[in-house]
Protein backbone atom coordinates (compact mmCIF):
# COMPACT_ATOMS: atom_id res chain seq x y z
CA UNK A 1 0.00 0.00 0.00
CA UNK A 2 1.37 3.24 -1.18
CA UNK A 3 -0.75 5.71 0.46
CA UNK A 4 0.24 7.52 3.89
CA UNK A 5 -1.93 9.31 5.92
CA UNK A 6 -1.89 12.33 5.06
CA UNK A 7 -2.95 11.07 1.25
CA UNK A 8 -6.11 9.23 3.18
CA UNK A 9 -7.24 12.76 5.12
CA UNK A 10 -6.82 14.91 1.69
CA UNK A 11 -9.31 11.85 -0.35
CA UNK A 12 -11.14 11.82 2.77
CA UNK A 13 -11.74 15.53 3.01
CA UNK A 14 -12.23 15.40 -1.06
CA UNK A 15 -15.37 13.15 -0.70
CA UNK A 16 -16.93 15.40 2.00
CA UNK A 17 -16.74 17.85 -0.38
CA UNK A 18 -18.07 16.22 -3.07
CA UNK A 19 -20.70 15.28 -0.41
CA UNK A 20 -21.42 18.77 1.14
CA UNK A 21 -21.84 20.01 -2.64
CA UNK A 22 -24.18 17.00 -3.63
CA UNK A 23 -25.98 18.27 -0.56
CA UNK A 24 -26.36 22.14 -1.01
CA UNK A 25 -27.40 21.23 -4.89
CA UNK A 26 -30.35 18.67 -3.27
CA UNK A 27 -31.45 21.67 -0.89
CA UNK A 28 -31.96 24.02 -3.93
CA UNK A 29 -33.80 21.03 -6.01
CA UNK A 30 -37.43 21.96 -6.75
CA UNK A 31 -38.80 20.32 -3.49
CA UNK A 32 -42.36 19.32 -5.63
CA UNK A 33 -39.47 16.80 -7.41
CA UNK A 34 -40.90 16.85 -10.70
CA UNK A 35 -39.78 14.71 -13.31
CA UNK A 36 -37.98 17.80 -15.05
CA UNK A 37 -36.39 18.90 -12.22
CA UNK A 38 -34.84 14.86 -11.68
CA UNK A 39 -34.00 13.81 -14.84
CA UNK A 40 -32.92 17.16 -16.28
CA UNK A 41 -32.22 19.46 -14.02
CA UNK A 42 -35.20 21.74 -14.58
CA UNK A 43 -33.99 22.44 -18.15
CA UNK A 44 -32.26 25.82 -16.33
CA UNK A 45 -28.47 25.08 -16.83
CA UNK A 46 -25.84 27.10 -18.56
CA UNK A 47 -23.08 26.28 -20.95
CA UNK A 48 -20.08 26.18 -18.09
CA UNK A 49 -21.56 23.16 -16.13
CA UNK A 50 -23.00 21.83 -18.79
CA UNK A 51 -19.33 21.74 -21.20
CA UNK A 52 -17.84 20.14 -17.70
CA UNK A 53 -20.06 17.83 -17.16
CA UNK A 54 -19.66 16.20 -20.83
CA UNK A 55 -15.84 16.61 -20.32
CA UNK A 56 -16.24 15.53 -16.77
CA UNK A 57 -18.93 11.89 -17.54
CA UNK A 58 -17.13 11.15 -20.63
CA UNK A 59 -13.43 11.05 -18.72
CA UNK A 60 -14.29 8.51 -16.33
CA UNK A 61 -12.61 5.13 -15.55
CA UNK A 62 -11.86 4.18 -19.00
CA UNK A 63 -9.67 7.18 -19.67
CA UNK A 64 -7.68 7.87 -16.83
CA UNK A 65 -7.23 4.03 -16.59
CA UNK A 66 -8.07 3.16 -19.77
CA UNK A 67 -5.93 5.55 -22.10
CA UNK A 68 -2.84 5.71 -19.85
CA UNK A 69 -3.37 1.66 -19.90
CA UNK A 70 -2.58 1.91 -23.57
CA UNK A 71 -0.24 4.69 -24.06
CA UNK A 72 1.78 2.50 -22.25
CA UNK A 73 1.21 -0.82 -24.51
CA UNK A 74 1.18 1.15 -27.97
CA UNK A 75 1.47 4.88 -27.78
CA UNK A 76 -0.59 7.88 -28.57
CA UNK A 77 -2.04 6.23 -31.27
CA UNK A 78 -5.35 5.59 -29.06
CA UNK A 79 -5.23 9.37 -28.44
CA UNK A 80 -6.90 9.56 -32.01
CA UNK A 81 -10.43 8.68 -30.15
CA UNK A 82 -10.13 12.05 -27.80
CA UNK A 83 -9.25 14.29 -30.61
CA UNK A 84 -11.77 13.04 -32.98
CA UNK A 85 -14.40 13.36 -30.05
CA UNK A 86 -13.49 17.01 -30.18
CA UNK A 87 -15.03 17.27 -33.75
CA UNK A 88 -17.54 14.87 -33.06
CA UNK A 89 -18.64 17.51 -30.28
CA UNK A 90 -19.08 20.64 -32.77
CA UNK A 91 -21.40 18.15 -34.80
CA UNK A 92 -23.29 17.55 -31.80
CA UNK A 93 -23.95 21.39 -31.06
CA UNK A 94 -24.03 22.24 -34.70
CA UNK A 95 -26.30 19.19 -36.44
CA UNK A 96 -27.93 17.82 -33.81
CA UNK A 97 -28.77 20.39 -30.98
CA UNK A 98 -31.57 22.20 -32.87
CA UNK A 99 -33.32 19.10 -32.77
CA UNK A 100 -33.26 17.35 -29.31
CA UNK A 101 -34.21 20.76 -27.99
CA UNK A 102 -37.30 21.97 -29.99
CA UNK A 103 -38.76 18.23 -29.47
CA UNK A 104 -38.52 19.09 -25.66
CA UNK A 105 -37.63 14.74 -25.27
CA UNK A 106 -36.29 13.48 -22.59
CA UNK A 107 -34.21 10.71 -23.91
CA UNK A 108 -32.84 10.11 -27.29
CA UNK A 109 -35.28 6.75 -27.74
CA UNK A 110 -38.10 9.45 -27.52
CA UNK A 111 -36.79 11.30 -30.23
CA UNK A 112 -36.12 7.98 -32.63
CA UNK A 113 -40.18 7.42 -31.81
CA UNK A 114 -41.24 10.75 -32.95
CA UNK A 115 -38.85 9.98 -36.23
CA UNK A 116 -39.95 7.22 -36.34
CA UNK A 117 -41.94 4.92 -34.42
CA UNK A 118 -42.14 3.10 -31.20
CA UNK A 119 -40.26 0.11 -32.59
CA UNK A 120 -37.39 2.50 -32.82
CA UNK A 121 -37.59 3.57 -29.48
CA UNK A 122 -38.24 0.48 -27.57
CA UNK A 123 -34.93 -0.82 -29.97
CA UNK A 124 -32.89 1.70 -28.41
CA UNK A 125 -33.92 1.90 -25.12
CA UNK A 126 -33.19 -1.76 -24.48
CA UNK A 127 -29.76 -1.66 -26.51
CA UNK A 128 -28.51 1.53 -25.06
CA UNK A 129 -29.44 -0.06 -21.33
CA UNK A 130 -27.45 -3.31 -22.25
CA UNK A 131 -24.82 -1.59 -23.98
CA UNK A 132 -24.15 0.15 -20.55
CA UNK A 133 -23.85 -2.79 -18.53
CA UNK A 134 -21.42 -4.02 -21.36
CA UNK A 135 -19.37 -0.25 -21.74
CA UNK A 136 -20.02 1.81 -19.05
CA UNK A 137 -20.87 -0.06 -15.84
CA UNK A 138 -18.62 -2.56 -15.94
CA UNK A 139 -15.52 -1.03 -17.30
CA UNK A 140 -16.23 1.94 -14.51
CA UNK A 141 -16.30 -0.70 -11.83
CA UNK A 142 -13.53 -2.58 -13.01
CA UNK A 143 -11.43 0.19 -13.42
CA UNK A 144 -12.59 1.65 -9.90
CA UNK A 145 -11.25 -1.57 -8.25
CA UNK A 146 -7.73 -1.47 -10.29
CA UNK A 147 -7.38 2.14 -9.25
CA UNK A 148 -8.14 1.40 -5.33
CA UNK A 149 -6.01 -1.91 -5.54
CA UNK A 150 -2.84 -0.63 -7.08
CA UNK A 151 -2.87 2.38 -5.46
CA UNK A 152 -4.17 2.40 -2.12
CA UNK A 153 -3.86 -1.44 -1.53
CA UNK A 154 -7.78 -2.24 -1.05
CA UNK A 155 -8.72 -5.56 -2.54
CA UNK A 156 -10.18 -5.05 -5.94
CA UNK A 157 -13.91 -5.84 -5.41
CA UNK A 158 -13.97 -3.73 -2.45
CA UNK A 159 -13.06 -0.84 -3.88
CA UNK A 160 -15.51 -1.64 -6.59
CA UNK A 161 -18.09 -1.48 -4.31
CA UNK A 162 -16.92 1.92 -2.13
CA UNK A 163 -17.16 3.47 -5.64
CA UNK A 164 -20.31 1.91 -6.68
CA UNK A 165 -22.18 2.65 -3.14
CA UNK A 166 -20.71 6.16 -2.57
CA UNK A 167 -21.59 7.64 -6.38
CA UNK A 168 -24.93 5.83 -5.88
CA UNK A 169 -25.81 7.55 -2.86
CA UNK A 170 -25.71 11.08 -3.88
CA UNK A 171 -27.28 10.03 -7.66
CA UNK A 172 -30.53 8.59 -6.57
CA UNK A 173 -30.89 11.45 -4.43
CA UNK A 174 -29.87 14.93 -6.17
CA UNK A 175 -30.95 13.27 -9.81
CA UNK A 176 -29.25 14.89 -12.53
CA UNK A 177 -28.53 18.46 -11.06
CA UNK A 178 -26.37 16.81 -8.63
CA UNK A 179 -24.72 15.02 -11.25
CA UNK A 180 -24.13 18.15 -12.87
CA UNK A 181 -22.38 20.51 -10.17
CA UNK A 182 -20.51 17.52 -8.67
CA UNK A 183 -18.87 17.21 -12.49
CA UNK A 184 -18.06 20.75 -12.59
CA UNK A 185 -16.10 20.32 -9.45
CA UNK A 186 -14.60 17.15 -9.95
CA UNK A 187 -13.51 18.53 -13.47
CA UNK A 188 -11.12 20.82 -11.61
CA UNK A 189 -9.83 18.16 -9.74
CA UNK A 190 -9.28 15.50 -12.50
CA UNK A 191 -7.31 18.21 -14.61
CA UNK A 192 -5.13 19.57 -11.73
CA UNK A 193 -4.28 15.60 -10.42
CA UNK A 194 -3.48 14.53 -14.07
CA UNK A 195 -1.17 17.91 -15.30
CA UNK A 196 0.48 17.27 -12.05
CA UNK A 197 1.37 13.41 -13.04
CA UNK A 198 2.66 14.52 -16.63
CA UNK A 199 4.87 17.22 -15.20
CA UNK A 200 6.46 15.00 -12.17
CA UNK A 201 6.81 12.17 -14.63
CA UNK A 202 8.45 14.64 -17.29
CA UNK A 203 11.01 15.85 -14.85
CA UNK A 204 12.00 12.42 -13.41
CA UNK A 205 11.94 11.18 -17.14
CA UNK A 206 14.52 14.25 -18.19
CA UNK A 207 12.10 15.67 -20.61
CA UNK A 208 10.32 15.55 -24.02
CA UNK A 209 13.63 14.61 -25.64
CA UNK A 210 14.14 11.55 -23.04
CA UNK A 211 10.91 10.67 -24.28
CA UNK A 212 11.37 10.22 -27.44
CA UNK A 213 14.79 8.53 -27.29
CA UNK A 214 13.67 6.03 -25.04
CA UNK A 215 10.37 4.74 -26.49
CA UNK A 216 11.28 5.64 -30.15
CA UNK A 217 9.95 7.80 -32.29
CA UNK A 218 6.74 5.46 -33.69
CA UNK A 219 5.35 5.48 -29.83
CA UNK A 220 4.33 9.15 -30.57
CA UNK A 221 2.90 8.87 -34.14
CA UNK A 222 -0.88 8.56 -33.77
CA UNK A 223 -1.22 7.74 -37.97
CA UNK A 224 -0.70 4.07 -38.08
CA UNK A 225 -0.07 1.97 -41.63
CA UNK A 226 -3.01 0.33 -42.89
CA UNK A 227 -1.57 -2.85 -41.70
CA UNK A 228 -1.54 -1.89 -37.93
CA UNK A 229 -3.93 -4.29 -36.14
CA UNK A 230 -5.36 -2.14 -33.78
CA UNK A 231 -5.46 1.17 -35.10
CA UNK A 232 -4.63 1.93 -39.10
CA UNK A 233 -5.42 5.33 -40.08
CA UNK A 234 -7.68 3.85 -42.69
CA UNK A 235 -9.67 2.83 -39.50
CA UNK A 236 -9.23 6.24 -37.62
CA UNK A 237 -10.85 8.00 -40.32
CA UNK A 238 -13.57 5.67 -41.42
CA UNK A 239 -15.00 3.73 -38.40
CA UNK A 240 -13.83 6.21 -35.28
CA UNK A 241 -16.03 8.80 -36.27
CA UNK A 242 -19.24 6.25 -36.29
CA UNK A 243 -18.08 5.45 -33.10
CA UNK A 244 -17.97 9.14 -32.08
CA UNK A 245 -21.38 9.78 -33.70
CA UNK A 246 -23.41 7.34 -31.98
CA UNK A 247 -21.14 8.23 -28.33
CA UNK A 248 -21.49 11.96 -28.94
CA UNK A 249 -24.65 12.65 -30.39
CA UNK A 250 -27.10 9.72 -29.84
CA UNK A 251 -26.16 8.30 -26.69
CA UNK A 252 -28.34 9.23 -23.77
CA UNK A 253 -25.33 9.23 -21.22
CA UNK A 254 -24.18 12.42 -22.88
CA UNK A 255 -26.72 14.04 -24.80
CA UNK A 256 -28.49 14.31 -21.20
CA UNK A 257 -26.53 16.93 -20.21
CA UNK A 258 -27.03 19.22 -23.58
CA UNK A 259 -31.20 18.52 -22.76
CA UNK A 260 -30.64 20.19 -19.84
CA UNK A 261 -29.43 23.39 -21.07
CA UNK A 262 -31.47 27.04 -21.09
CA UNK A 263 -31.25 27.75 -24.78
CA UNK A 264 -29.78 26.54 -27.93
CA UNK A 265 -26.83 28.97 -27.56
CA UNK A 266 -26.09 27.85 -23.95
CA UNK A 267 -26.68 23.87 -25.10
CA UNK A 268 -24.05 24.64 -28.06
CA UNK A 269 -21.81 26.83 -25.98
CA UNK A 270 -21.58 23.91 -23.85
CA UNK A 271 -20.58 21.77 -26.77
CA UNK A 272 -17.79 24.03 -27.79
CA UNK A 273 -16.54 24.43 -24.13
CA UNK A 274 -16.37 20.67 -23.60
CA UNK A 275 -14.49 20.05 -27.73
CA UNK A 276 -12.37 22.88 -25.88
CA UNK A 277 -11.47 19.98 -22.99
CA UNK A 278 -11.45 17.08 -25.07
CA UNK A 279 -8.08 18.05 -27.02
CA UNK A 280 -6.36 17.96 -23.12
CA UNK A 281 -6.36 13.79 -22.52
CA UNK A 282 -3.61 13.13 -25.19
CA UNK A 283 -1.58 15.20 -22.66
CA UNK A 284 -2.25 14.59 -19.45
CA UNK A 285 -3.67 10.92 -19.46
CA UNK A 286 -1.96 9.63 -22.65
CA UNK A 287 1.28 10.77 -21.72
CA UNK A 288 1.65 9.70 -18.19
CA UNK A 289 1.19 5.96 -19.72
CA UNK A 290 3.71 6.72 -22.21
CA UNK A 291 6.29 8.01 -18.86
CA UNK A 292 5.54 5.27 -17.51
CA UNK A 293 6.49 3.03 -19.99
CA UNK A 294 9.56 5.21 -20.68
CA UNK A 295 10.51 4.76 -17.04
CA UNK A 296 9.72 1.10 -16.55
CA UNK A 297 12.27 0.53 -20.03
CA UNK A 298 14.56 2.64 -18.13
CA UNK A 299 14.39 -0.03 -15.10
CA UNK A 300 13.24 3.10 -12.49
CA UNK A 301 9.80 1.41 -11.80
CA UNK A 302 8.10 -1.81 -12.43
CA UNK A 303 5.16 -2.16 -14.40
CA UNK A 304 3.52 -5.63 -14.06
CA UNK A 305 0.40 -4.26 -15.77
CA UNK A 306 -0.12 -1.82 -18.89
CA UNK A 307 -3.63 -0.49 -16.94
CA UNK A 308 -1.59 0.05 -13.63
CA UNK A 309 0.22 2.36 -15.65
CA UNK A 310 -1.05 6.01 -13.98
CA UNK A 311 -1.59 4.75 -10.30
CA UNK A 312 2.10 3.26 -10.43
CA UNK A 313 3.56 6.62 -12.03
CA UNK A 314 1.14 8.24 -9.02
CA UNK A 315 2.52 5.77 -6.31
CA UNK A 316 5.98 6.09 -7.29
CA UNK A 317 6.66 9.39 -7.72
CA UNK A 318 4.10 11.79 -6.12
CA UNK A 319 4.73 13.11 -2.53
CA UNK A 320 2.40 12.35 -0.20
CA UNK A 321 -0.67 14.47 0.39
CA UNK A 322 -0.21 15.43 -3.53
CA UNK A 323 -0.11 11.36 -3.76
CA UNK A 324 -3.86 11.90 -2.11
CA UNK A 325 -4.86 14.78 -4.32
CA UNK A 326 -4.33 12.65 -7.36
CA UNK A 327 -5.59 9.79 -5.99
CA UNK A 328 -8.52 11.72 -5.31
CA UNK A 329 -8.80 13.06 -8.90
CA UNK A 330 -9.46 9.24 -9.75
CA UNK A 331 -11.21 8.72 -7.72
CA UNK A 332 -13.61 11.74 -8.93
CA UNK A 333 -13.40 10.30 -12.66
CA UNK A 334 -14.34 6.96 -11.12
CA UNK A 335 -17.52 8.55 -9.70
CA UNK A 336 -18.02 10.72 -12.12
CA UNK A 337 -18.73 8.75 -14.68
CA UNK A 338 -20.61 6.03 -12.78
CA UNK A 339 -22.85 9.32 -11.66
CA UNK A 340 -23.36 9.91 -15.29
CA UNK A 341 -24.29 6.42 -16.56
CA UNK A 342 -26.89 5.60 -13.13
CA UNK A 343 -28.73 8.80 -14.00
CA UNK A 344 -28.98 8.24 -17.34
CA UNK A 345 -29.44 4.25 -16.94
CA UNK A 346 -32.39 5.18 -14.30
CA UNK A 347 -33.39 7.57 -17.08
CA UNK A 348 -34.21 5.31 -19.88
CA UNK A 349 -36.04 2.50 -17.61
CA UNK A 350 -38.12 5.25 -16.31
CA UNK A 351 -39.05 7.59 -18.90
CA UNK A 352 -38.85 4.52 -22.05
CA UNK A 353 -39.93 1.63 -20.45
CA UNK A 354 -41.93 1.90 -17.37
CA UNK A 355 -43.72 5.40 -18.63
CA UNK A 356 -44.49 3.43 -21.40
CA UNK A 357 -46.20 0.60 -19.69
CA UNK A 358 -47.36 2.72 -16.80
CA UNK A 359 -48.59 6.02 -18.71
CA UNK A 360 -50.80 7.42 -16.18
CA UNK A 361 -47.69 7.51 -13.58
CA UNK A 362 -47.04 10.62 -11.42
CA UNK A 363 -44.02 12.88 -11.01
CA UNK A 364 -43.11 11.29 -7.59
CA UNK A 365 -43.89 7.41 -8.81
CA UNK A 366 -41.46 8.39 -11.53
CA UNK A 367 -38.17 9.73 -9.46
CA UNK A 368 -39.00 6.91 -7.35
CA UNK A 369 -38.76 4.58 -10.18
CA UNK A 370 -35.49 6.12 -11.25
CA UNK A 371 -34.11 6.10 -7.85
CA UNK A 372 -34.17 2.36 -7.94
CA UNK A 373 -33.87 1.27 -11.59
CA UNK A 374 -30.02 0.66 -11.38
CA UNK A 375 -29.57 -1.78 -8.97
CA UNK A 376 -30.18 -4.73 -11.07
CA UNK A 377 -27.72 -3.13 -13.59
CA UNK A 378 -24.63 -2.78 -11.73
CA UNK A 379 -24.88 -6.38 -10.64
CA UNK A 380 -25.30 -7.26 -14.42
CA UNK A 381 -22.42 -4.80 -14.52
CA UNK A 382 -20.48 -6.93 -12.21
CA UNK A 383 -21.04 -10.28 -13.36
CA UNK A 384 -19.97 -8.97 -16.48
CA UNK A 385 -16.59 -8.00 -15.63
CA UNK A 386 -14.88 -11.07 -16.07
CA UNK A 387 -15.28 -11.37 -19.93
CA UNK A 388 -13.76 -8.45 -20.41
CA UNK A 389 -10.40 -10.15 -21.06
CA UNK A 390 -11.76 -12.01 -23.58
CA UNK A 391 -11.49 -8.93 -25.87
CA UNK A 392 -8.56 -6.67 -24.76
CA UNK A 393 -5.84 -6.56 -22.28
CA UNK A 394 -6.68 -3.07 -21.83
CA UNK A 395 -9.94 -0.92 -20.92
CA UNK A 396 -10.04 1.79 -23.50
CA UNK A 397 -9.51 -0.88 -26.39
CA UNK A 398 -12.02 -3.08 -24.73
CA UNK A 399 -14.46 -0.09 -24.61
CA UNK A 400 -13.80 0.74 -28.52
CA UNK A 401 -14.05 -2.74 -29.59
CA UNK A 402 -17.82 -3.23 -27.83
CA UNK A 403 -19.11 0.32 -29.11
CA UNK A 404 -17.72 -1.21 -32.89
CA UNK A 405 -20.24 -3.51 -32.62
CA UNK A 406 -23.29 -1.26 -31.07
CA UNK A 407 -22.49 1.79 -32.67
CA UNK A 408 -23.18 1.59 -36.38
CA UNK A 409 -27.23 1.40 -36.61
CA UNK A 410 -27.99 3.94 -34.26
CA UNK A 411 -25.55 5.95 -36.35
CA UNK A 412 -26.98 5.06 -39.35
CA UNK A 413 -30.74 5.91 -38.13
CA UNK A 414 -30.05 9.23 -36.68
CA UNK A 415 -27.57 11.01 -39.32
CA UNK A 416 -30.21 9.80 -42.04
CA UNK A 417 -33.33 10.59 -39.91
CA UNK A 418 -32.29 14.19 -39.58
CA UNK A 419 -30.77 14.87 -43.17
CA UNK A 420 -32.79 12.66 -45.16
CA UNK A 421 -37.02 12.99 -44.53
CA UNK A 422 -37.53 10.15 -47.09
CA UNK A 423 -36.60 7.76 -44.77
CA UNK A 424 -39.10 5.63 -42.33
CA UNK A 425 -39.99 3.51 -40.05
CA UNK A 426 -39.75 0.72 -41.39
CA UNK A 427 -36.41 0.96 -43.20
CA UNK A 428 -34.42 2.32 -39.38
CA UNK A 429 -36.17 -0.84 -37.96
CA UNK A 430 -34.69 -2.88 -40.49
CA UNK A 431 -31.26 -1.32 -40.26
CA UNK A 432 -31.23 -1.74 -36.70
CA UNK A 433 -32.09 -5.33 -36.37
CA UNK A 434 -29.62 -5.94 -38.98
CA UNK A 435 -27.20 -4.28 -37.36
CA UNK A 436 -27.77 -5.63 -34.14
CA UNK A 437 -27.36 -9.18 -35.41
CA UNK A 438 -24.23 -8.60 -37.42
CA UNK A 439 -22.69 -6.98 -34.56
CA UNK A 440 -24.08 -9.10 -31.92
CA UNK A 441 -22.14 -12.29 -33.72
CA UNK A 442 -19.01 -10.17 -34.09
CA UNK A 443 -19.02 -10.05 -30.71
CA UNK A 444 -19.44 -13.81 -29.41
CA UNK A 445 -16.94 -14.37 -32.55
CA UNK A 446 -14.52 -12.34 -30.98
CA UNK A 447 -15.02 -13.97 -27.46
CA UNK A 448 -14.82 -17.70 -29.37
CA UNK A 449 -12.59 -16.79 -31.58
CA UNK A 450 -10.34 -19.70 -30.34
CA UNK A 451 -12.62 -22.25 -31.49
CA UNK A 452 -13.50 -20.78 -34.78
CA UNK A 453 -12.12 -21.64 -38.70
CA UNK A 454 -12.85 -20.45 -42.10
CA UNK A 455 -15.05 -17.20 -43.14
CA UNK A 456 -15.82 -17.04 -38.71
CA UNK A 457 -12.38 -16.79 -38.21
CA UNK A 458 -11.75 -14.30 -40.46
CA UNK A 459 -15.04 -12.78 -39.70
CA UNK A 460 -13.68 -12.33 -35.99
CA UNK A 461 -10.62 -11.22 -36.99
CA UNK A 462 -11.36 -8.19 -39.40
CA UNK A 463 -9.95 -4.93 -37.17
CA UNK A 464 -12.74 -3.40 -35.55
CA UNK A 465 -12.98 -0.12 -36.83
CA UNK A 466 -13.13 -1.33 -40.38
CA UNK A 467 -15.50 -3.25 -39.30
CA UNK A 468 -17.53 -0.65 -38.11
CA UNK A 469 -17.10 1.16 -41.32
CA UNK A 470 -18.20 -1.56 -42.95
CA UNK A 471 -21.17 -2.32 -40.88
CA UNK A 472 -22.45 1.50 -40.77
CA UNK A 473 -22.60 0.94 -44.75
CA UNK A 474 -24.67 -1.86 -44.30
CA UNK A 475 -26.88 -0.29 -42.18
CA UNK A 476 -27.36 2.51 -44.35
CA UNK A 477 -27.86 0.63 -47.69
CA UNK A 478 -30.59 -1.49 -45.70
CA UNK A 479 -32.36 1.73 -44.68
CA UNK A 480 -32.50 3.05 -47.85
CA UNK A 481 -33.72 0.63 -50.16
CA UNK A 482 -36.37 -0.56 -47.22
CA UNK A 483 -37.47 2.78 -46.86
CA UNK A 484 -37.53 3.91 -51.01
CA UNK A 485 -39.75 -0.08 -51.15
CA UNK A 486 -42.21 1.46 -48.54
CA UNK A 487 -44.65 4.48 -48.30
CA UNK A 488 -43.16 7.40 -46.92
CA UNK A 489 -43.75 9.01 -43.30
CA UNK A 490 -46.77 11.72 -43.42
CA UNK A 491 -45.59 15.46 -43.48
CA UNK A 492 -47.15 16.50 -39.91
CA UNK A 493 -44.61 13.59 -38.70
CA UNK A 494 -41.29 14.90 -40.15
CA UNK A 495 -41.89 18.51 -38.78
CA UNK A 496 -39.09 19.87 -37.20
CA UNK A 497 -37.56 16.84 -37.20
CA UNK A 498 -35.58 16.65 -40.28
CA UNK A 499 -33.00 19.59 -41.97
CA UNK A 500 -35.64 20.01 -45.00
CA UNK A 501 -38.70 20.60 -42.68
CA UNK A 502 -36.48 22.68 -39.65
CA UNK A 503 -37.82 25.81 -38.83
CA UNK A 504 -34.73 28.60 -39.62
CA UNK A 505 -35.29 30.34 -36.06
CA UNK A 506 -34.10 27.62 -34.53
CA UNK A 507 -30.80 29.05 -35.58
CA UNK A 508 -30.59 31.35 -32.88
CA UNK A 509 -29.88 35.16 -32.88
CA UNK A 510 -26.63 36.31 -34.73
CA UNK A 511 -24.45 38.14 -32.09
CA UNK A 512 -24.42 34.75 -30.12
CA UNK A 513 -23.78 32.53 -33.33
CA UNK A 514 -20.82 34.62 -34.71
CA UNK A 515 -19.39 33.96 -31.33
CA UNK A 516 -19.84 30.20 -31.09
CA UNK A 517 -18.61 29.83 -35.38
CA UNK A 518 -15.12 31.86 -34.13
CA UNK A 519 -14.95 29.64 -31.10
CA UNK A 520 -15.74 26.35 -33.29
CA UNK A 521 -12.80 27.52 -35.59
CA UNK A 522 -10.45 27.93 -32.57
CA UNK A 523 -10.89 23.94 -31.66
CA UNK A 524 -10.52 23.35 -35.41
CA UNK A 525 -7.50 24.58 -34.92
CA UNK A 526 -6.51 23.28 -32.34
CA UNK A 527 -7.26 19.97 -33.41
CA UNK A 528 -5.07 20.50 -36.67
CA UNK A 529 -1.96 21.32 -34.72
CA UNK A 530 -2.18 18.44 -32.13
CA UNK A 531 -2.44 15.78 -35.28
CA UNK A 532 0.49 17.52 -37.10
CA UNK A 533 2.82 17.46 -33.91
CA UNK A 534 1.69 13.73 -33.59
CA UNK A 535 2.14 13.24 -37.34
CA UNK A 536 5.65 11.28 -37.00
Amino acid sequence: MVFEALDWIVVAGYFLIVFGTAFVVMQRRDTTATASSYFLAGRNVGWVVIGASLFASNIGSEHLVGLAGTGAKSGVAMAQFEILASLILLLLGWVFVPFYLRSGVYTMPEFLERRYDSNARWYLAVISIIGYVLTKISVTIAAGGIVFESLMGIDFWVGAFVVVSATGLYTLVGGLRAVLYTDLMQTVVLIAGAVAVTVTGLIKLGGWSAIETTVGPEFLNMWKPTTHPDFPWTGILLGAPILGIWYWCTDQFIVQRVLAAKDIHEARKGTIFAALLKVLPVFIFVLPGIIAAALAKRGDLELSDPDAALSTLVGNLLPAGLRGLVGAGLTAALMSSLSSVFNSCSTLVTWDIYKRLRPDATDRQLVAVGQGATLLLVLFGLAWIPFMDQLSTTLYEYLQKTQAYIAPPIAAAFLLGVFWKRANARGALSAMITGFVLGTARLLAEINQESLSGPLLYYSEINFLHFAALLFVTCVVVLVLVSLGSPPASPRQLEGLTYATLPESTAGKAPALRAEIVWSLIVLLFVGLVWAFFSG
